[in-house]
């Protein structure tokens, strides 16, 4: 064989394994291990977190399992096999989602004592196999490899098997690699598993060629080849027919090795339609969401607009009745009756000012973000047919950040109106600070990558507050939004915890931005119904974010306080209950 074609089909093989190179656990979900989760779910059924992580994680849908584990953990006296579960939940959702360092994480938080450890050992391998860590990735599929043979495991065995020969065979330890991939592909074969097979065969192939015994290595692209034929997979079918015609231009028949190479760009034409076809479909999919929030931004602004008339007729009822109520009574009644009315009148022009107020900027906002996103889609439609990729990314990221701020302001403004309306719920419990800060705070993980802003939650998890759960989200969610939007690139935003006093327990949210003037923060601070721009008019917002908080921390029993410095950065202080309210 000459250098030349050696170096060829050397790089084909590249190819071929790296594609599929790491085997995983993919039926974890089967069968008997599915059933037995589903029986723990029954078991612990009143906690109502946990089932439906459970569920959720069945279903496979990992952001859902992510956040109802993540509840479920923040619950005080979990039972040890349910922190387990959770965590276990937890750490296979994140390698699903290919968050490899915070599925290690999740997977060392999981005991000893879980019923199925041996899934975190082969985890374990699984990723270091993924990170290119060899020798770190094979004592932990040799420690499930050697497990007892007399206990039921749901693993699949050919799987290990062939992650231990990969290892091998990168360490250039050919004797071994060749011993673990010959071994798991006699029980592939008894599954018939076609698609793992051909992966398989072409690992084989490279094992031999790496040594330069092409004897054995040409069956092996052979097997892989005719195999494809099977299958649906693309890919598989191109890399194989590719394999193939170096082959036979190695073997110089180069008729047979123009057949292969005009498979071979059938199949990678076929392949390029079917990327076309799905970003046709994402592209459908996007326009398909943003006309969806259109008319779920029209119909709340028309819900908004019903339930101002109602209120406007309910108080100007409540005035007619004080009116006629009035001419039965002597003169000092009737002074103390106009107080009233007058009172009311005063309350009513401001709350007629903030609703103008609100749906002005609202208004403004909003045609702002949709004008924008207009915009910015139509110069996305023109850089996808230049393929600019660079300017692609730009758009997509600016989409985002638009699409989060519309998003923030429209979730602000329903809870203002059910706050406004009395029809919010609130329900006070114990729960555990430093849960419900990570919680949060992962949604914003893509703005701080965004800013590069390192964010610290040295919340103790022993902080225990009494507070409405959702309501404190949301509390969070504002003031977290505020410092990541007034802080510059590169800062640090903290989130920790003070107890001074033995009833409050103060949760500050500080940040090193670009601070507040000492007006501005009184005007924060400041007791009031009435809605106030940002002095930044940089930034997307009414000052509903603000208002919103304020009204719902005193909900909660609680305080707020501020301490700013303009240039110098700002910390807001919430004080939240360490014990349950009075009445």
């Amino acid at each position: 064989m000459s250098t030349v074609i050696k170096i060829k089909l050397l790089i084909v093989i590249a190819l071929f394994f790296s594609s599929f190179s790491v085997f995983s656990q993919k039926k974890l979900l089967d069968s008997l291990f599915s059933i037995e989760i589903s029986r723990k779910a029954e078991e612990f059924k009143t906690e109502k977190y946990f089932t439906k992580a459970t569920s959720y994680f069945i279903q496979e849908e990992w952001d859902s399992t992510l956040v109802y584990s993540m509840k479920q953990l923040s619950l005080p006296n979990l039972d040890n096999s349910l922190l387990d579960y959770c965590h276990f939940f937890r750490a296979y959702s994140f390698k699903q989602k290919k968050l490899l360092i915070e599925a290690q994480n999740e997977f060392s938080l999981v005991s000893t004592k879980f019923v199925f450890h041996y899934f975190v050992k082969i985890y374990f391998g699984e990723i270091a196999l993924e990170q290119n860590k060899y020798k770190k990735a094979i004592p932990y599929f040799l420690e499930v490899e050697n497990l007892p043979k007399d206990k039921e495991y749901f693993f699949n065995k050919s799987t290990v098997q062939h992650n231990l020969g990969l290892c091998y065979l990168h360490l250039e330890e050919f004797d071994k690699a060749e011993f673990y991939l010959l071994e798991s592909v006699k029980l592939q074969e008894e599954q018939n598993d076609s698609v793992i097979l051909v992966g398989s065969y072409g690992d084989i192939a490279g094992l031999y060629y790496e040594q330069y015994k092409d004897n054995l290595a040409i069956p092996y692209f052979e097997k892989a080849y005719n195999l494809s034929k099977k299958i649906k997979d693309f890919q598989l079918k191109q890399n194989s027919a590719l394999n193939m015609a170096v082959v036979e231009e190695n073997r110089k028949n180069f008729p047979k090795a123009l057949v292969y190479r005009k498979e071979y760009e059938q199949w990678r034409d076929s392949l390029n339609d079917q990327n076309k076809i799905w970003q046709v479909a994402q592209l459908e999919k996007q326009f398909a969401v943003k006309e969806k929030q259109k008319e779920v931004s029209l119909l709340q602004a028309e819900n908004k607009i019903k339930i101002a008339e109602r209120n406007g007729f309910f108080y100007s009822a409540i005035v007619l009745l004080l009116l006629l109520g009035t001419s039965f009574y002597f003169y000092r009644e009737k002074i103390k009756t106009n107080k009233v009315i007058l009172a009311q009148k005063e309350t009513l022009d401001e709350l007629n000012a903030t609703k103008d107020k609100l749906f002005s900027i609202v208004s403004h906002d909003l045609r702002s973000s949709v004008n924008a996103m207009k915009t910015s889609n139509a110069k996305l439609l023109e850089n996808l047919e230049t393929k600019n990729l660079e300017e692609l990314d730009s758009l997509l990221h600016q989409n985002s950040a638009i699409a989060n701020g519309t998003y923030n302001l429209l979730d602000n403004l329903l809870h203002w109106a059910l706050l406004q309306t009395k029809q919010s719920y609130f329900e006070i419990i114990a729960m555990r600070l430093f849960f419900i800060v990570e919680q949060v705070a992962y949604n914003y993980q893509s703005l701080l990558v965004e800013k590069n802003i390192h964010l610290e939650n040295i919340v103790l998890k022993s902080d225990m507050v009494f507070a409405d759960q959702e309501s404190l989200k949301i509390i969070l969610r504002n003031l977290l939004d505020n410092a990541i939007k007034f802080s510059n690139e590169n800062g640090v935003i903290k989130i920790y915890t003070q107890n001074n006093n033995d009833t409050f327990c103060e949760l500050v949210i500080e940040d090193n931005g670009i601070g507040m003037t000492e007006p501005t923060r009184f005007s924060l601070l400041k007791e009031t119904t009435l809605l106030a721009k940002k002095a930044n008019e940089n930034t997307i917002g009414t000052g509903l974010g603000m208002q919103l908080c304020k009204s719902m921390i005193q909900k909660n029993k609680g305080k707020l306080n501020i301490e700013s410095e303009f240039g110098k950065g700002t910390k807001m202080i919430v004080s939240l209950l360490k014990t349950p309210p009075n009445g």
